[in-house]
């Protein structure tokens, strides 16, 4: 293994910075340099804004690189640090893992300076560019085979007061949803290192299938509203509308919100997200394709509940999921 992590710039000198971070090789592959934007105005809010986490969910990426183009003519204080793509080898695989090793870089944090290329990158980013920020925005897309509305999310925290703060922080964006998201697959999340450190973390998920211009403005003008909300910059906030909708919903979801398939074939749709449904209402249907004599199975909703997620059409297999439910947020 070569030198430790280090950026190529030093992030306490005012105004713009562009460098790297680079993540030391070892026997899997040589050393990466990350491309990092950072803008110091000196005192004030201290912000980490990653793309790329996951390698098929590119607007994250795109977004990032917005911010980079307009933020110097708009910030006013504080000091952003702008990390588009966490990891340029998932992204240039259009893989959710690291081809090279298998790893998915949101299960492997807080990393290992000795381990394969994903966990150092992870390492790199926990080390070098985590203790710079006290407040990080991680933005993702749920992934080309589903229908999500664009949504800033959380999962529970045990400590109330940075519960409450990360809350308000992603109602903050002005997105169509905001999601507190208990889910059972936590070990090794970003989040979960940068909030044991009291640190603020809202996840951006924004959106699924493809990128389009329509979404990705709604994407841009939530995360600008953050910034105005941290007083980064100033400005009034934007209310982007999303299915003739300009309020936003506050929700959870609970693993046993997932609808899973319970057989293998094609799933259909039949409703949208964001709909409202009532217990037995008919969210999907599965139908089976390698026989033309078996029936067509209907997915219905186990209680009332709000469509948060649903699969966009596609070949599913058994025990694969195909919609997720929730409903209004009801702990603070």
């Amino acid at each position: 293994m070569s030198e430790a992590p280090h950026l190529t710039f030093d992030l306490d000198s005012r105004g713009a910075s562009r460098g790297y971070l680079v993540v030391p090789g070892g026997i899997d592959r040589g050393e990466l340099s990350l491309p990092v934007f950072s803008l110091n105005e000196g005192e004030g809010p201290r912000l980490l804004v990653t793309g790329g986490n996951h390698g098929n969910e590119l607007e994250g990426p795109l977004i990032a690189r917005r911010l980079i183009d307009w933020l110097p003519e708009a910030q006013t204080c504080g000091r952003v640090i702008v990390l588009p793509v966490l990891n340029p080898l998932a992204v240039q695989a259009w893989s959710r893992n690291t081809p090279l090793d298998g790893l998915n870089l949101n299960r492997v944090f807080p990393g290992r300076a000795d381990g394969s290329v994903t966990e150092r990158i992870a390492d790199a980013v926990s080390r070098i560019l985590l203790p710079a920020a006290d407040t990080i925005f991680d933005l993702h897309s749920f992934g080309p085979t589903w229908n999500f509305p664009a949504a800033a999310t959380t999962h529970p925290i045990s400590d109330p007061d940075l519960m409450a703060r990360t809350v308000r922080m992603a109602e903050a964006f002005q997105l169509p949803l905001t999601l507190v998201w208990q889910h059972n697959e936590t070990a090794g999340m970003f989040d979960m290192v940068a909030q044991n450190q009291g640190k603020v973390f809202v996840c951006a998920e924004l959106g699924g299938g493809t990128v389009g211009a329509n979404s990705l403005a709604i994407y841009e003008a939530g995360v600008r509203n953050a910034l105005l909300a941290l007083g980064l910059v100033d400005g009034e906030p934007e209310y982007p509308t999303y299915r003739q909708q300009k309020s936003g919903k506050t929700l959870e979801t609970r693993p046993s919100d997932e609808l899973k398939s319970p057989a293998t074939g094609i799933f259909e749709p039949r409703c949208s997200v964001l709909d409202e449904v009532k217990r037995g209402d008919i969210i999907g249907v599965l139908h089976p394709m390698n026989s033309l004599t078996a029936e067509s199975i209907n997915i219905r909703a186990p209680e009332p509940a709000i469509v948060l997620g649903i699969g966009s059409g596609a070949h599913v297999e058994i025990n694969e999921g195909v919609a997720l439910l929730a409903r209004p947020l009801t702990i603070r």
